[in-house]
């Protein structure tokens, strides 16, 4: 670049300077050519990109954030898509996401970091470490009459076997109180309630809130300086906010108060720092490593959510799934893997370690369809099978592109046991009903006739008549089948009386003047 002759020193001194450090920049944000799959081969990085981007547009995930370790150190790290949409802002790869349940797994090792200093026995009753029972804490009062608290130890509350729902509002008496559904340490049954137990005991043994632990132990020294379990004031310059199905915008939870079970907000630069970090023995040891990604408890059902669900599948005892502390484990073609994911509405994560490998990927989206290109990501551009069944990550549906034209045939109000109205918008069709509150959301076309809604497992098939015309649509919810009549506007034709034609007759002049007539 030619530098102009008339710029002053000190202009050109901040000019280079400048130049210098944009280049600094693009040096620091270069991607390698290749990056390591867990199989060991190398994929070309523009393959990988063109893979992910191509998943994104066909599932219209809205943003996606992705990070790849190998030899145990962050190696692949890039931002794609928005971070707000509905202000066409991008995503990059200091932007904050909201860590969702990748909380849970940076507490566990701050668990450990106690456990290796004697302060936390991870068998010994829980009650111990506090100055009152358990009960007496407003938060706990509901277990008073069940004597079962007395057993809960750290590695229940670690390895999800706590006998608590997932969260007291999902109670499936529907009565939003926190009882045992089963003696601790019986099965597996992922509760956030017990990690926020433990995080009541953490406190109470180091004296310290949990947020203050966190810089101290693993944020500050891990230099993770955009990650916290509270809001900071510097994340205002740089957020991301979560898309729903349709990819609208969910408002922002700029959360105040610290919950080891999910208030996290994070970025992928900073939270591959904190794989890296363990994957290479400095935040704990490796022994404490080992009993934290070993099997505590093996896993049976058929989905991990609704969390105290009883149905049981042997699908998984291939790669013998389980819990360990603080993490999922199974068994890979490449050997052994630890794994947490992070799901709420508009956002869906997942982190997944092969430590024989050295290898491990991240990935983080704003976007309730993120999870649904999960299993095609993780098999194409990293090598990876994961029980994605287990997960719920069902991939994202094939959809047939269809002309407005075509599309505008459907507009229309439809009426039978429910009333529906379906309009055309952004060259979409949208479906909304207030029999049953649905806000209007994209219908996804399958065929020239068929739509399906990615909110519900509902179908609509619409049926024309003798005259070509649509007539009916035919709606299958969830197996219950609706058939709901096109509306056909009325056309109300006047009568005007000849004698008042008379009124109307006469010379008229086009002119723009108002007051002329």
């Amino acid at each position: 670049m030619e530098l102009d002759k008339d710029i002053p020193l000190m202009r050109m001194k901040k000019y280079v300077l400048l130049i210098t450090g944009c280049l600094a920049f693009q040096a620091i944000i270069a991607q390698p050519k290749q990056f390591q799959k867990a199989d060991g081969k190398k994929i070309d990085t523009k393959q990988a990109e063109a893979t992910i981007t191509d998943l994104m547009q066909q599932a219209e995930v809205t943003g996606l954030s992705v990070a790849v370790i190998n030899d145990n150190k962050p190696y692949y790290v890039k931002a794609f898509g928005f971070k707000n949409k509905g202000q066409n802002a991008m995503n990059d790869t200091s932007t904050c996401f909201y860590g969702a349940s990748l909380s849970k797994s940076l507490f566990a090792v701050m668990v450990m970091q106690l456990v290796e200093a004697g302060k936390l026995n991870l068998d010994k009753p829980i009650y111990t470490y506090l100055p009152k029972p358990l009960p007496d804490y407003p938060e706990y009062k509901d277990l008073s009459s069940d004597s079962r608290w007395k057993l809960l130890t750290a590695r229940h509350c670690l390895n999800h076997t706590t006998g608590f729902p997932n969260w007291r509002q999902f109670n499936p008496k529907e009565n939003n109180k926190l009882e045992f559904f089963f003696t601790p340490g019986e099965r597996y049954a992922y509760s956030g309630e017990g990690i926020a137990l433990l995080q009541l005991v953490v406190e109470t043994i180091t004296g310290k809130p949990l947020e203050t632990l966190a810089r101290e132990k693993i944020f500050r020294p891990l230099d993770m300086h955009r990650t916290s379990y509270l809001w900071q004031p510097n994340f205002e310059n740089n957020f991301a906010v979560g898309h729903d199905f349709n990819e609208e915008t969910l408002e922002k939870s700029k959360r105040t108060k610290a919950n080891a079970a999910g208030s996290m907000e994070t970025t992928i630069a900073d939270y591959s720092k904190f794989m890296s970090a363990l994957m290479r023995g400095k935040l704990i040891s490796d022994k404490s490593r080992k009993e934290m990604t070993s099997k505590q408890i093996g896993i049976y059902t058929k989905h991990q959510f609704p969390s105290l669900n009883t149905d049981t599948t042997s699908a998984n005892f291939g790669i013998e799934l389980g819990y360990g502390l603080g993490w999922g484990v199974m068994k890979t073609a490449y050997g052994p893997a630890y794994f947490k994911e992070g799901h709420t509405d508009g956002w869906g994560h997942y982190s997944v370690v092969i430590p024989e490998k050295k290898w491990a990927i991240l990935l983080m989206s704003n976007s309730s369809n993120g999870e649904s290109i999960y299993k095609e990501v993780l098999e194409k551009i990293a090598g990876l099978s994961i029980p994605w069944e287990w997960e719920a990550y069902t991939p994202f549906r094939q959809t047939a592109k269809l002309s407005e034209e075509v599309l505008e045939q459907y507009v229309g109000d439809y009426d039978g046991k429910l009333k529906a109205t379906i309009i055309l918008e952004d060259g979409k069709l949208k479906v909304s009903s207030k029999t049953v509150n649905l806000p209007k959301t994209n219908l996804y076309p399958i065929n020239d006739h068929r739509f399906f809604l990615k909110i519900m497992e509902t179908e609509l098939d619409f049926i024309k008549g003798a005259d070509g015309k649509v007539s009916k649509v035919l709606l299958d919810d969830e197996g219950e089948k609706y058939e709901l009549k096109k509306v056909v506007p009325k056309v109300e034709i006047f009568v005007i009386p000849k004698s008042a034609y008379a009124n109307y007759l006469g010379n008229y002049v086009l002119s723009t003047d108002p007051k002329r007539k």
